[in-house]
């Protein structure tokens, strides 16, 4: 028994020395196998590249080649299409600033208020045309004609934009250049008995004026007018007579615009016939 016990303990480290060395060769052995897979798998995902077309490669789901070249074209594509977008707009817009300046300078700016009115005409009763108040320029005023203040800014094709509306003039309340236009319908209608004075307005020119009021002077300034000869024949119902004018003015915060014509009561005040507006322009 005791000669039996040192043969134990050689045969166990034996046995532990063996098992060592086998799992030592067994890890070097795969170690070995994966560095041999990683070098093949490199070398087959370059060696895609290496090629002089790379639209050659048969398009399998499952070779590597083709998975390689797939990413590699998307990447392509991305970065192509992000260098061209920008070049694009940079063209487009260098190109832009050459032809049209100030639409660039006005990109580049602060955003310029959307400043417009488009008044209309509007229906009222011939009594209130002829007697209203507000229908005829106080005298004294250095006015010629007589106003138009039934103008309607809200309904049907009317707007204001940051513009007022009182007492039939457009109320200005920025500063700048703006367009600014009229146009009024004149609409006679003829009787059976025509009398002198039927006979005598017939012959008189149907004109129409835009005035602008400003606060630091007291007498309206005349902008735009406009004539049209009448001559209007007997043997029919009615006559039609249209003016229109438009032109670009400097406007300040406050100023106010308004339209006179010769015979407010002829005029047609229908929204697609009579309108008068401004836009601001820069």
């Amino acid at each position: 028994m005791t000669g039996s016990g040192p043969k134990l303990g050689v045969l166990l480290l034996v046995a532990v020395l063996l098992q060592t060395v086998v799992v030592t060769i067994t890890v070097l052995h795969f170690t070995s196998a994966l560095n041999s897979m990683k070098e093949t798998f490199a070398r087959s995902s370059v060696s895609c590249l290496t090629g002089s077309d790379l639209q050659s490669v048969t398009a399998v789901r499952g070779d590597p080649c083709w998975q390689v070249t797939q990413q590699l074209h998307l990447l392509i594509e991305k970065s192509l299409s992000q260098r061209y977008q920008r070049r694009i707009s940079s063209a487009v817009r260098d190109e832009v600033s050459r032809v049209l300046p100030s639409l660039v300078m006005e990109d580049r700016a602060s955003p310029r208020p959307k400043v417009a009115a488009h008044v209309t005409g509007s229906f009222v009763s011939k009594l209130e045309r002829d007697g209203g108040v507000s229908a005829a320029v106080p005298a004294g005023r250095r006015v010629q004609g007589q106003k138009i203040s039934w103008w309607e800014g809200q309904k049907g094709l009317a707007f204001l934009q940051d513009v007022q509306l009182l007492d039939g003039e457009l109320v200005v309340s920025h500063p700048g250049l703006y367009y600014v236009y009229a146009q009024t319908y004149f609409r006679h209608t003829h009787s059976l008995e025509e009398n002198s004075e039927e006979a005598e307005d017939r012959g008189k020119p149907l004109l129409q004026y835009v005035y602008k009021k400003v606060n630091s002077y007291p007498v309206p300034i005349l902008l735009m007018k406009t004539s049209r000869t009448s001559c209007w024949s007997r043997g029919s119902d009615f006559s039609l007579h249209s003016a229109h004018q438009g032109g670009l003015f400097p406007l300040t915060t406050g100023d106010r615009l308004f339209v006179t014509v010769t015979n407010a009561s002829a005029v047609d005040m229908d929204e697609k016939s009579s309108f008068f507006g401004a836009f601001l322009i820069s």
